[in-house]
């Protein structure tokens, strides 16, 4: 297997979205308080954002990140390793919409 070939199965989805509280909810590979940045980054590769801002606090991570000029939250806390995406304003809800499609669905769960 080379560096280029692809993955076999996606390392992001989407669990949820929740346009009328602007929440992306997302599944990805589990991390901790100290892996959450190479994580986060693969993220922003996959949907080709870029960081703007970044904020630790005691057990989450807060990154602003800015997709295609929408400023976004991007939010990781380690210990339920829960991984999402918030809208600024509702303004941003379009990105976060777009994002999703993305993504592929986790089976089972409503978007």
């Amino acid at each position: 297997m080379t560096d280029s070939a692809p993955l076999s199965s996606p390392l992001f989805a989407v669990r949820e979205l929740d346009l009328a509280h602007g929440h992306l909810l997302l599944s990805g590979p589990d991390f901790d308080f100290d892996s959450f940045p190479e994580i986060a980054e693969q993220l922003l590769v996959c949907i080709d954002a870029r960081v703007i801002e970044k904020e630790l606090n005691a057990d989450l991570h807060v990154w602003i990140i800015d997709f295609e000029g929408s400023r976004l939250l991007l939010k990781g806390e380690h210990y339920a390793s829960a991984l999402w995406i918030e809208a600024l304003s509702s303004a941003d809800n379009d990105a976060l919409a777009f994002i999703a499609t993305l993504l592929p669905r986790q089976p089972g769960q409503l978007c």
